[in-house]
This record gives C-alpha cells, structure tokens and sequence, in this order.
C-alpha cells in the first residue's frame, strides 16, 4: 500500500495539494485540513485571486485622476466600480471594467497564461460543425419558404443541397 503524502509544515496525511507554476519553476505544497485553515487557503475570504489582485493593484501609480474618490484607485466609468472593489472581491463589475483595470490585470494574466488575448470558445472542430448546422438551417428556412410560395424547383435544388452536405466526406 502506497504512503499517503505528508503535510508540509506537521507530517499528518495532506488533504489539500497546491501546485503552483512561475516563470517555468513548479512548486508544491502538501497540507493537511487544519494547516490548510490556518494559512487560510480554504477560506475563499482569505485566499483568493482578489488577494493576488490587491498586490498588484498596490503597485500600479497609474490612476485616473478626477474618476477616483479618495483611496479608491481606478473607477470605471460604466459602473462605477472601484479598484477598491477590484481588490477586495476579485471579480469585475461590467465588461467595459477589463479596459479600466486593463493596466492592472495584463501583467498578471501574462504571467499566468501563455497570452492575454481570447483566442476563441469553441475548439475549430466544433466551430466547424456549428457552421455546418448553421447552413442546413438556413437551407432547411429556405425550403419551407420555396414550398410555401410554390417555388418546388427552388426547394428540389435547396434539397440536393441538404443531402449534398449530410454525405459522409470520403476521401479518394
């Protein structure tokens, strides 16, 4: 039987396993439930992105000026979130908050992501397939139209069309 993985600060069997990578260098941390609490790490109150963010904030002397009440950093215009507020929860208050924490956040994304920019929601294999449903919708519409305004040659032709698409690619 395999021994279980200590804790690193009290040797009792760990529960909680950190992994974190910076720069390329890889560090782990084994902890049990109690150590864990103690250091806060299951709190989502006292360890959390927002944490990370409000270190990051701290050091950004770029602030726009007549947009920030006293102590509040950055405010974005839309919504009136603060980076106050930024710091404090780790969330965003509206999508137009990205450009006015943008000089805070692109830093930190660029150390935690291979980019900064969207590349996409969709792997390419389902964009495909989602254009694919998207044209025999529009064929499908085009059909009932056709038929409805006794354009039978236009609906045959829309048809072949369906069927052209549903076959199976086969390669020669």
């Amino acid at each position: 039987m395999a021994k279980p993985i200590e804790c690193n600060s009290c040797n009792l069997p760990a529960t909680v396993h950190l992994t974190q990578i910076v720069n390329g260098q890889i560090k782990k941390i084994d902890l049990c439930e109690n150590c864990a609490k103690e250091k806060g790490v299951t709190d989502p109150e006292g360890f959390s992105l927002a944490e990370l963010l409000s270190t990051a904030g701290s050091s950004n002397s770029e602030t726009k000026k007549g947009n920030s009440p006293a102590g509040q950093g950055l405010v974005c215009e839309s919504c009136g979130f603060s980076q106050h507020n930024l710091n404090k929860l780790g969330r965003m208050g509206c999508p137009d908050c990205y450009k006015t924490f943008g000089s805070i956040l692109k830093p930190m994304l660029t150390t935690m992501h291979v980019g900064t920019g969207h590349c996409g929601k969709f792997p390419e294999f389902a964009s495909d397939r989602m254009d694919m449903q998207k044209k025999l919708s529009q064929l499908e519409k085009q059909i009932a139209k056709a038929i409805e305004e006794e354009r039978y040659e236009d609906a045959a032709l829309c048809r072949d069309q369906i069927r052209q698409l549903a076959e199976p690619v086969t390669e020669a």
